[in-house]
């Protein structure tokens, strides 16, 4: 740490080329200065999440890339949840051995300048991210962290950031009553972010779900138990159509968009687009209205933050993470089998595999980086 020419490694993606990794070795930092840390990246995660921060992180309101940009035209960093520690401290109150929960890029080592910092943890004070969405700028700390469990460490760093998104996506749908809808169809019912929401559907008494998927893995949805019923790509067009249904898409493709809108027509009450696997432009033509409606996880964080206040809504999270957490963990439905990966190669390649689409959804992929 005390060497400034010691190298370390950190990945760039190809922004319009997800598929396309490079691992760079560069000098690591030096020691931290007055007002900065400086954390070594010790676990992170690789889910099709992270997939999605690149597929669309220069779509207009959205800003994935520039949390962490690089020098390299064309090139950024694929940002990534997960366990950093301090490895040298100028920051009162942020002590060197610290372990934090955040986002980062993946590489091993980066510097931060924290402000705001609290027995909770800190923001990262960073001029260019000042203006960024200040959920992603948080760091935990594990040792205050109610919900933090050493042993599931592993479970936390795939689900969290996932589990997030699918427990506002569902207190989302049900401020908005469902838009009345007596159905929700969910593609993509095998990825991990779409069967939390689902759980959580369930658990609140949502309306009946559907989880739509491939023949390949048709029995692994079902057998989740979070749907109410299950049904392949093949047979949108043998769904039932006489009643208002929501559109919850976790694939991101313009084919099956086209087909749900033609199968539904008025029926189709909402289209709500969470995540996607590719770089491309989403065709406004392929739906009613001018398009599907994005759906980002921090406007309804900062929506509940205003009404029950940061410290309800980070209860009734925890409450349902640990309840989501719990069931899986015990459960012995084989919905998560953690995959093990060391270095950066190892995770360039993970990235690869996920961008071809070819992850068992039952995989968790957790890449230590030392």
């Amino acid at each position: 740490m005390d060497k400034a020419t010691a190298s370390i490694a950190r990945i760039e993606t190809n922004k319009n080329d997800l598929g396309n990794i490079r691992v760079i070795s560069g000098p690591a930092p030096a020691a931290a200065g007055d007002g900065e840390v400086v954390l070594r990246l010790d676990r992170f995660a690789l889910t099709t999440n992270n997939i999605t921060y690149a597929a669309l992180g220069d779509a207009p309101g959205l800003t994935y890339w520039q949390f962490f940009p690089t020098d390299h035209e064309g090139w950024g960093h694929m940002p990534v949840w997960g366990f950093a520690d301090i490895v040298s401290s100028g920051v009162e109150g942020i002590e060197v051995g610290e372990r934090f929960y955040g986002y980062f890029p993946i590489a091993e080592m980066l510097r931060m300048h924290p402000i705001r910092v609290s027995p909770r943890g800190f923001y990262d004070g960073a001029e260019h991210r000042q203006g960024l969405v200040s959920a992603y700028n948080q760091y935990q700390r594990c040792s205050t962290d109610a919900a933090y469990v050493a042993d599931r460490e592993a479970l936390q760093v795939i689900l969290r950031p996932l589990f997030i998104t699918s427990f506002v996506l569902d207190d989302y749908l049900r401020d908005n009553d469902f838009f009345g809808a007596e159905q929700i169809v969910v593609s993509s019912a095998s990825a991990k972010t779409a069967f939390g929401a689902a759980f959580c559907m369930k658990a609140n008494g949502a309306p009946h779900r559907i989880g739509l998927t491939s023949a390949a893995n048709r029995d692994f949805v079902t057998g989740l138990g979070f749907y109410g019923s299950t049904a392949v790509y093949e047979e949108i067009e043998q769904l039932d159509a006489s009643v208002p249904t929501i559109y919850v898409d976790f694939a991101g493709k313009d084919t099956l968009r086209q087909r749900m809108h033609a199968r539904f027509g008025g029926k189709l009450v909402h289209d709500c687009l969470v995540g996607a696997t590719r770089t491309s432009t989403f065709d406004a033509t392929t739906a009613r209205d001018g398009g599907p409606t994005f759906f980002f996880a921090p406007n309804q964080i900062r929506k509940r933050n205003a009404d029950w206040g940061a410290a309800e809504m980070t209860r009734r999270f925890n409450e349902m993470q640990i309840a989501f957490f719990t069931h899986l963990a015990t459960s012995g439905a084989g919905a998560l089998v953690v995959e093990d990966h060391r270095g950066a190669e190892a995770a360039a390649q993970v990235i690869r595999t996920l961008t071809a689409g070819s992850s068992d959804p039952r995989s968790g992929h957790v890449v230590s980086m030392g």
